[in-house]
């Protein structure tokens, strides 16, 4: 390599210094947005899937019946259960309002689905689990009803 070729290949030090800048600038990301989407992504799964059961409500309880088999509960008492709290407690996660109570459902159901339904699947549960922890951990963000309440409460309108 000549003298010419080796001042314009970049040096590690530069390099180095790109790279830390990029990582800056993707730290400034919002992390409420992040969670926000968390909060939609996760939610959505569970609510298309509530959809389906009430619209295809025969369909649901065979299914409980004859493929998820979930042991001690009523294909039809599950069946309705499983609706509702996929009905609801989604719709909490997309508002963000009580985001931490509504993880504790749908993270119970995940390891119930894992468990006795669909063990093969564990990578899609693992990712819904970890959405979940996140939130039940971190909370919704700035982006929520939560937030805006608990900020009201404290004479705060703003985020910090």
């Amino acid at each position: 390599m000549t003298f010419a070729a080796q001042s314009r290949s970049p040096s590690v030090a530069a390099l180095r210094s790109g790279f830390e800048r990029t990582r800056a600038q993707a730290e400034r990301f919002p992390l409420s947005v992040i969670q926000l989407a968390m909060r939609i992504g996760v939610g959505a799964v569970f609510f298309k899937s509530g959809l389906l059961k009430i619209n295809s409500w025969e369909f649901a309880v065979k299914l409980f019946e004859d493929e998820y088999k979930v042991p001690l509960l009523d294909p039809i008492l599950a069946a309705q259960v499983t609706a509702l709290i996929e009905l609801t407690v989604p719709v909490l996660l997309f508002l963000g309002l009580g985001t931490r109570l509504a993880t504790l459902p749908l993270l119970a159901m995940t390891f119930v689905i894992q468990a006795f339904v669909y063990p093969q699947a564990w990578t899609e549960h693992l990712l819904w689990a970890s959405v979940l922890v996140f939130l039940l951990t971190r909370g919704p963000g700035a982006l929520s009803l939560d937030f805006l309440l608990a900020n009201a409460a404290a004479g705060r309108g703003r985020a910090p």
